[in-house]
């Protein structure tokens, strides 16, 4: 008997859950689609079972929004374009979103030229994602946050202010986004069809 889809949410995602209980070593999942399919052996408790495939399902959605989000060349022709501003341009390779990098929104890699972006810049307007860059192509020429790297990166991108004040907001908004009360949460982003009369 095939068991009915029950629903999980990761990352904002909602996915149809499809669980098999059967005679396998190890649990299995997998993403098709809209569905995480999940294959576990009959003793593993259902804690252990939900922990399992929250952090597999976690893995599986991610790889799969990276894979969306680096489907275009964009971001490194932009990349490239950045780099020719320098008096001597560093090496860009590729330009990669990255869905598990949270701590920084960007880093660069001198030996393979390729240049990993927080995977949120994608829906930022294009002057953050540049200063992004410019910041981390900078770091070829100066290995520190010293007055004359800001100057070189201000030169190679002058919007680099702006964007790291931009960069700030986002930053202290998702931070705080879950204590903000419901009215000021809809004040900065929901729309008037919450407030429909059903």
């Amino acid at each position: 008997m095939v068991p009915a889809p029950r629903s999980i949410t990761i990352d904002g995602v909602t996915l149809a859950l499809r669980l098999t209980r059967k005679r396998v070593k190890n649990i299995n999942v997998r993403l098709v689609g809209d569905e995480l399919r999940v294959s576990a052996p009959p003793a593993v408790s259902n804690r252990e079972l939900d922990r399992i495939v929250r952090d597999l399902g976690r893995r599986l959605v991610r790889r799969e929004r990276a894979r969306t989000v680096n489907g275009e060349d964009d971001a490194l022709a932009l990349a490239r374009r950045v780099a020719l501003r320098f008096a001597k341009p560093p090496e860009v390779e590729a330009a990669r979103f990255s869905t598990i990098q949270h701590a920084r929104w960007g880093s660069y890699s001198v030996r393979t030229g390729t240049i990993h972006l927080n995977a949120a810049l994608r829906q930022m307007p294009a002057w953050v994602l540049e200063a992004v860059v410019a910041h981390e192509l900078a770091h070829v020429v100066c290995a520190d946050h010293s007055p004359a790297f800001w100057k070189l990166v201000r030169q190679v991108c002058p919007a680099t202010d702006r964007a790291r004040a931009f960069l700030e907001g986002v930053t202290w908004l998702a931070a705080s986004w879950h204590r903000l009360p419901p009215v000021e949460r809809t004040q900065l982003g929901a729309s008037d069809e919450d407030d429909r009369i059903g």
